[in-house]
Order: C-alpha cells, then sequence, then structure tokens
C-alpha cells in the first residue's frame, strides 16, 4: 500500500472575499501587512477582523480524516507557517503521494516553467511531481478557494494529478506517515491564529512546531510611528 503525506493548509477553512493570489512569505507579509491592510480599512470605517470567517468543516474534519486515512504508528507531525516544508517532508518520510486540503494547489503557477524555480510555498507540489519524489497528488480544494482544475491543465496532462471530494473517499483507507499542517500566515490573519493550535491539538497525536513564529496582534495598541510603519511596508 502506497503510504501518503496529509498536508492540510489553514486557508482550506478560512472564507474571504479578499482573493489575492499570491504573497512572499517574509515578516512584513506575515505581520506588518496585515496592521497596514487593517489601518487602511480603518480609514474607511471597515474592520477587516470581520471579513474572515472560520469554516464549519473545522470542527468535524479530523473525524471525517480518520474515517479514511489510517496513521501509521510511528506518524510524523509537523506544523509549521510555510506550506514548502511539505516537500521535504514528503522526501524524508517516503511517501509517494500526497493529499492535500488547501485553498490553492500549489502546483506552481504560470505553467511548467514554475518548477524551474527552488522549492516554495506556491510550488512544492508541483516540484515533487517533477522531481519524482510522488507518484501522484489529490487535491482537495477548499469550498472557498477562487481556483478550478483547469487553471492547471499543462500540469494536468503531464503528472498524475486528481481533484478530489470527501465522496471520493467513500470505501477507501489510505495509510499515512506523516501530516503538514500549515498555518500560510501570509494569507490567514494573525486574529485566529490561536485557533490554528487548537485545530492541530484536536489532532491528538504528538508534533513538532518548526519556522512558525509567534504573532501578536494588537492593533488598538499601536502608536502613531508604528502605524507610519505599517503603512510604509
Amino acid at each position: 500500500m502506497e503510504r501518503c503525506l496529509l498536508s492540510i493548509d489553514w486557508d482550506y477553512f478560512i472564507y474571504t472575499q479578499d482573493n489575492r493570489s499570491s504573497y512572499i512569505e517574509n515578516h512584513r507579509s506575515l505581520m506588518d501587512s496585515w496592521y497596514k491592510r487593517y489601518i487602511q480599512a480603518k480609514v474607511w470605517g471597515e474592520d477587516i477582523q470581520h471579513e474572515f470567517q472560520l469554516s464549519s468543516q473545522l470542527d468535524t474534519f479530523w473525524e471525517n480524516i480518520r474515517k479514511f486515512f489510517v496513521f501509521a504508528a510511528d506518524i510524523k507531525v509537523l506544523a509549521s507557517d510555510s506550506h514548502a516544508l511539505s516537500y521535504q517532508m514528503a522526501k524524508d518520510n517516503n511517501c509517494g503521494e500526497v493529499y492535500l486540503f488547501d485553498a490553492h494547489s500549489d502546483l506552481g503557477y504560470g505553467g511548467p516553467s514554475a518548477l524551474n524555480f527552488e522549492v516554495n510555498c506556491s510550488n512544492w507540489l508541483g516540484k515533487l511531481l517533477k522531481d519524482q519524489q510522488i507518484k501522484g497528488a489529490y487535491i482537495f480544494y477548499s469550498p472557498y478557494t477562487a481556483e478550478k482544475p483547469e487553471h492547471f491543465n499543462p500540469m494536468n496532462r503531464i503528472y498524475r494529478i486528481r481533484y478530489c471530494d470527501w465522496k471520493d473517499l467513500v470505501g477507501k483507507s489510505i495509510a499515512v506517515s506523516a501530516i503538514h499542517i500549515c498555518r500560510s500566515g501570509a494569507w490567514t490573519p494573525p486574529w485566529l491564529d490561536e485557533k490554528f493550535y487548537q485545530f492541530v491539538d484536536r489532532l491528538g497525536l504528538p508534533y513538532a512546531i518548526e519556522n512558525c513564529p509567534e504573532r501578536k496582534w494588537d492593533p488598538d495598541h499601536i502608536n502613531l510611528s508604528q502605524q507610519i510603519n505599517y503603512l510604509m511596508a
């Protein structure tokens, strides 16, 4: 039986009307840009904290996962900020397949040429396929995604990629050797971080945290100087 990496992006559960397609993963995008967006919206009398909502799937996700996925006794579980770490996790744990729950495919954007770049948060899954580290990928899009499978037709023709729904798992028992839960802080707001860690804890397995810096969100106590710095971010 082929062993797999189960890779889950926190943005799978987050609804927002802001469907910006890409950010650079750095300190500014993790924190400063969120304050910038908050300050800019406040000028117009809006509060961006009301623009992001969590899916009702959050409470039953792990229960549903355990119906179709069998966790190895020596399973490795990692929580991080960047989804790029899924590449090395799949490789290190001899995973032949990846099951991805995400608002983005992470196959690489801009066609097969996107896989000529180094591994990053937007192409790690495509790189695993190109480098023949895995045989196939199964993508479960968030109900809130702005992407469509046909956006990746050049990749779909080259690699074994399937776009799935929960009903496609019925009757299956999929062996999982590793789980990666990614916060994707450039896309997910810091005021939901506590909910993120609660979600990870509900898995009920020991896990390691790697490169997932704490984000303290306190917009009520930022001074004028800080506001100016954030607006220049």
